[in-house]
């Protein structure tokens, strides 16, 4: 909870998708995803299954395909509350919106990135500590994971290997490797969809 990797959302989207399976109810994704946006913003692209620009709150969604590159994941030992940093008043708020083309040619930032790392100490010593290896990380959603991209899994262990000593307020910072997807498998489990 509070690492901003979705896990909450992947839970809630799952559990419609396995009760409308289970029930035999037969709704469609779509209306799965309005069921799940009153849940949060994010419980639509998990109820979709599949990698998605996301626009509105999260609900209208652009399917992508991405390279399925390989991330080392650091857990700082903090909860960052997305509803406190999402009404905190120093958020920048008036960050011109990107497209998607723009954003698969690199462009793009995380505005919460900033705020949290002032507000969460154990995120900002994350970050640096992964700067100072020469990699460039970046903060999950609102925190406080912290994440890098490298192009394969050898370089994802290693990087691993690299930060097994960081510690933050004298505790072990825990980490994973994980490749990314585009589609996910939750919905070939299901023979009806």
């Amino acid at each position: 909870m509070g690492g901003g990797i979705g896990g909450g959302s992947s839970n809630a989207a799952t559990t419609l998708v396995a009760l409308n399976h289970l029930w035999q109810c037969d709704l469609n994704r779509q209306q799965l995803s309005e069921i799940g946006l009153a849940l949060g913003a994010d419980v639509p692209v998990f109820v979709q299954g599949r990698t998605a620009w996301a626009e509105g709150v999260g609900e209208q969604l652009e399917p992508i395909d991405l390279a399925t590159n390989w991330f080392l994941v650091v857990q700082p030992d903090c909860h960052v509350s997305t509803a406190a940093i999402f009404s905190h008043k120093d958020l920048t708020r008036d960050t011109p919106a990107i497209k998607v083309a723009a954003f698969l040619e690199g462009g793009g930032h995380n505005d919460c990135q900033p705020l949290v790392r002032k507000l969460y100490p154990e995120v900002n010593e994350c970050l640096q500590w992964l700067e100072k290896l020469g990699y460039q990380p970046r903060m999950t959603g609102t925190g406080a994971c912290v994440f890098v991209s490298l192009p394969n899994a050898e370089s994802a262990f290693e990087a691993q290997t690299k930060i097994a000593d960081l510690r933050v307020n004298g505790l072990q910072v825990k980490s994973f490797v994980a490749q990314g997807i585009n589609r996910s498998p939750s919905y070939s489990l299901l023979p009806s969809h």
